[in-house]
């Protein structure tokens, strides 16, 4: 496992912009990991060199993941917040449904930030993010103008992404995406 975590952590890095594909239950395999790493090194004395190599190679583990977390999030947070499509196939089903809240922030903080542009103070409520729906887009879809006159897209299969309600609706109904539950 430690092999396999290190390959992923070195290809997440030398890639700055592109998020990298995970396997599904990567988070459940490293936790798993992290907790057997934990219970065979208490049953260690903490002087032998087995004890002390367990040791680093959990300081290491932990390192890896929180910098891979860290970059992912970054990444991440730079697509939502540039409109940019992130591929479904790349992401865990964790990392889907935190990207699927993160989608309606980014735009109500556009929307937000375009309203202080216009010399106006826009009131935000908690409805803000009831304002988009988060699809996954099953077929090739060009760039559309929304119903609030914004550009969408252009969109992929398997891609995730937010559009207003209306036009969500209407590409459900076509059977070219599929709204994404985030609860």
């Amino acid at each position: 496992m430690y092999n396999e975590l290190y390959e992923i952590w070195k290809k997440e890095k030398e890639n700055p912009k592109e998020i990298q594909q995970l396997p599904n239950i990567f988070y459940s395999k490293i936790a798993g990991y992290i907790k057997k790493l934990k219970v065979e090194n208490r049953m260690l004395d903490k002087k032998t060199t087995k004890a002390k190599l367990l040791d680093k190679e959990l300081k290491n583990v932990k390192a890896m993941v929180s910098e891979l977390s860290s970059l992912r999030y970054k990444k991440l947070r730079e697509n939502a917040f540039s409109r940019e499509s992130v591929a479904r196939n790349t992401l865990t089903e964790e990392e889907k449904k935190l990207f699927g809240k993160v989608l309606p922030l980014a735009d109500a903080y556009r929307a937000f930030s375009k309203d202080i542009l216009r010399g106006r103070l826009s009131s935000i409520d908690k409805d803000t993010k009831q304002t988009m729906m988060v699809l996954r887009f099953v077929n090739d879809i060009p760039a559309l103008v929304g119903a609030d006159m914004k550009t969408y897209g252009p969109f992929g299969p398997e891609d995730i992404g937010t559009l207003p309600p209306e036009n969500a609706r209407i590409l459900i109904k076509q059977g070219m995406a599929v709204e994404v539950d985030l609860n």
